[in-house]
């Protein structure tokens, strides 16, 4: 075994492999996915519920390819998006290589943390704990921290982070290569995501969306875009897209006084989706309700969410 691994070595073969990052709700890990990739990929929002899907992006570099896995947050469920966000994040315990699990930088391990805890101990697959957001808190309170998450589960490795700032990324990469096994990579070497265009267009418009709106409306919200085509030349794009949402009153305040809100989310979304497409976008947004669709099946699955196996 070990002499396969040294000629497997010696004869500059590639590691290639799976990592999943999970975690609470907001504790960062779309931020810094975006990061180790090197572009904005995933959306982010200070508002929970932001990662609905499982995204996979692409890191390549000489040593071989990261594929990573984006997880919505495990959190306990309340509707039927709500289980198959949580299902979706599970399950891709037993599909990877290595495990990062993202968390606060904070000694109170509360229920939500422990369920993950419990979770983890079911498979065999390594864990690395990143503790996120070190930029907050200072060295010796994140010793008392790293010494309270050895008590609950025993890490392959932990490394403190800041993903805002970009601080120790270069580690985390070093990381999850020692976990890799050799083979060849899975994807060709300039493919950074396996979302469809249209899908990275929806979730621009619901990031905008996020950042934007009041509390309670975001959770309610998705967004299905009817016409994407792209002019001859190859120099503009035509995109219609509908915001839905779950009340009438919601529909009144995403769309705002003589149409600002709505003009404010599209204006947001439009810069994001030319930078995307390198080219300029007509966009056209409308909004619909459609009351209680994360109670359904049908809709869900609508609105881009694969309930397979679920």
């Amino acid at each position: 075994m070990n002499q396969n691994l040294e000629e497997l070595k010696s004869s500059g073969n590639k590691k290639s492999g799976f990592a999943t990052l999970i975690g609470r709700p907001n504790v960062g890990k779309s931020t810094l996915m975006n990061h180790l990739i090197g572009q904005k990929i995933a959306i982010t929002s200070s508002k929970p519920q932001t990662t609905r899907n499982r995204i996979q992006t692409v890191y390549t570099c000489d040593r071989g390819q990261i594929v990573f896995l984006d997880t919505p947050g495990i959190h306990k469920a309340k509707n039927k998006l709500g289980e198959y966000m949580v299902t979706v994040a599970e399950r891709t315990f037993q599909d990877v290589d290595v495990i990062l699990w993202l968390v606060e930088p904070t000694t109170f391990i509360g229920a939500g943390e422990r369920h993950i805890a419990e979770q983890l101990k079911k498979v065999r697959t390594p864990v690395v704990l990143v503790i996120n957001k070190i930029d907050t808190v200072k060295k010796e309170e994140l010793l008392k921290i790293i010494d309270v998450y050895r008590r609950i589960y025993d890490f392959a490795d932990i490394i403190p982070a800041s993903a805002l700032r970009g601080q120790h990324m270069d580690d985390i990469i070093d990381t999850i290569f020692r976990y890799l096994p050799y083979g060849p990579m899975f994807y060709d070497e300039d493919t950074v995501t396996d979302q469809p265009q249209r899908q990275i267009v929806a979730e621009m418009i619901r990031e905008k969306a996020l950042r934007s709106l009041d509390e309670e409306i975001p959770h309610g919200i998705a967004v299905a875009i009817d016409r994407m085509t792209e002019r001859k030349g190859g120099r503009m794009y035509d995109i219609d897209a509908t915001i839905i949402c779950e009340r009438d009153s919601h529909k009144g305040i995403i769309i705002g006084k003589g149409g600002a809100m709505l003009k404010k989310i599209g204006s947001a979304a439009r810069r994001d989706m030319e930078d995307m497409l390198e080219a300029q976008v007509n966009l056209k947004l409308w909004v619909k309700v459609k009351k209680d669709w994360r109670d359904s099946d049908f809709l869900i699955k609508n609105f881009g969410y694969d309930k397979k196996e679920i």
